[in-house]
């Protein structure tokens, strides 16, 4: 297994391998996204953490995932237009991934064991699970889908040093 997030390649929105080694010393947030979810206004918080910390290093990745309620239904074009129009959306979304299941993504599985959620469970109970890593490439915490952006500024303001 990997020791960092460092160590994976993901595929953007159009198909594109993106090696996270390019975020290297960069904080990153990680968020598996949807449009149709109670949740979905989180992506104006999101948006707002990364305007306001990207040049102090903050990179938010969005991961759409269809596994909860089928509340991503879209193509990856469609997610794409839905979160620029609706949330003017700057951070990267990448391509749809599954986060639970024996095809959940790589990155996902990583996410999972490296920091558990409560009682030591690793699956996604939602969308809208976040976590943020530190410049290193650990997860430094995970966050449960009802926890605002703006809450965990601080934990943010921390990583960024």
């Amino acid at each position: 297994m990997e020791q960092n997030i460092h160590s994976f390649v993901v595929k953007d929105a159009s198909g594109k391998d993106v090696s996270l080694e390019k975020y290297k010393g960069q904080v990153i947030l990680i968020v598996n996204v949807a449009s149709k979810c109670g949740f979905t206004p989180q992506y104006k918080g999101l948006e707002e953490l990364y305007e306001k910390y990207k040049d102090k290093g903050l990179v938010v990745l969005g991961f759409p995932s269809n596994q909860f309620g089928a509340q991503e239904p879209g193509s990856n074009e469609e997610i794409q237009s839905f979160c620029s129009l609706n949330y003017g959306v700057q951070f990267p979304v990448m391509a749809k991934v599954n986060v639970n299941g024996s095809d959940a993504s790589p990155v996902y599985q990583w996410l999972k064991q490296s920091a558990p959620g409560i009682f030591g469970t690793e699956m996604i109970k939602w969308n809208f699970t976040k976590f943020l890593i530190g410049r290193d490439g650990q997860v430094i915490k995970r966050y449960a889908p009802n926890e605002e952006p703006e809450a965990i500024t601080e934990d943010i303001i921390k990583a960024l040093g």
